[in-house]
């Protein structure tokens, strides 16, 4: 069976880390294009230099962009990943070297080079509006693009209570982005928290795998600690069940495609996803809304990943 092309556009992350493990698992990945989000650009970057090197492969990592279009952003995600984006672990100075090319720029070389190239988007959407902004004809060169974000029926995880954070945090980003490309797959909040892993069952992966569940352990301590205290049962994997979705979109056992919209003005409800649910707004739909995916091949994939 031929492997799923990737380029993946992230702000790593421990959800992140665990979703790149998985990509290189299970596909050819031919990039990773890093914006800040979970930690400033910095830490980013060198978290995807560091991942790098675990997973063994020459990726190359183009750093993008350092904030978003138009707004400083009102919050970032220290609390839940550690101020270094990796749990705060300490890990040395990696041996892999992020490229001179800027993310914006490899999005549209790379697309053009690879025309069945899956585009995976694991955090703000910042890099890839500014590629469709350079380049108008990007979403004819790509095969899908799988988007981690939003909360379609507004339980989101950012202080504007309906947005999630990907997209709360550049909002005009995911404007355009959502603007240009005539259909996305959309993995919301929502979905994910209805397909957490059971706590004991993932530390068991965890036992039995290599040295990226080693890893993985290590970095996951933080957030697995915020989610606890928040509330949240189980592992919770958002980016990991957006790279399940791109890897196979089989694995989807139910979806809806509707027209999303973002909101850009609220007070309180600024980055929200809006879902016009009953085609009351007469918009073509543009978003395959995950609603439901295989959790026994979902974990199947995790553990693959962890070398369980």
């Amino acid at each position: 069976m031929t492997k799923p092309q990737l380029l993946i556009d992230t702000d790593p992350g421990v959800d992140d880390a665990l979703a790149v493990l998985m990509a290189h698992a299970h596909a050819d990945v031919h990039g990773l294009t890093i914006a800040a989000g979970n930690v400033g650009l910095g830490h980013t970057v060198r978290n995807a230099r560091t991942l790098v090197d675990l997973v063994g492969q020459p990726t190359p990592v183009f750093p993008g962009c350092p904030t978003p279009l138009v707004r400083m952003p009102e919050e970032d995600a220290v609390h839940v990943h550690g101020a270094d984006g990796l749990g705060d672990v300490g890990f040395a100075e990696p041996s892999a070297q992020a490229a001179d090319e800027h993310a914006v720029q490899a999005i549209l070389r790379l697309t053009r080079e690879q025309p069945d190239l899956t585009l995976v988007a694991l955090g703000p959407l910042t890099n890839l509006a500014l590629a469709v902004r350079l380049d108008p004809s990007l979403p004819q060169r790509v095969k899908r693009l799988v988007i981690m974000g939003g909360a379609v029926t507004g339980l989101g995880n950012t202080g504007k209570i309906p947005a999630e954070f990907n997209i709360g945090f550049d909002p005009e980003a995911a404007h355009v982005v959502f603007e240009a490309f005539p259909m996305f797959d959309l993995v919301d909040w929502e979905v994910v928290l209805r397909h957490a892993f059971d706590d004991a069952e993932f530390n068991v992966w965890l036992t039995a795998g290599d040295q990226r569940a080693t890893f993985f352990e290590q970095v996951f301590g933080t957030a697995r600690a915020f989610n606890l205290k928040r509330g949240r049962r189980g592992v919770i994997a958002a980016d990991a069940l957006a790279m399940a979705v791109a890897i196979d979109a089989s694995i989807v056992t139910r979806m809806e495609e509707r027209h999303v919209a973002v909101e850009l003005d609220g007070r309180l409800t600024r980055g929200a996803t809006v879902v016009d649910w009953s085609g009351r707004l007469g918009q073509r739909a543009n978003a395959r809304i995950v609603m439901e995916v295989d959790q026994a091949r979902f974990g199947a994939m995790v553990r693959r990943a962890l070398g369980a």
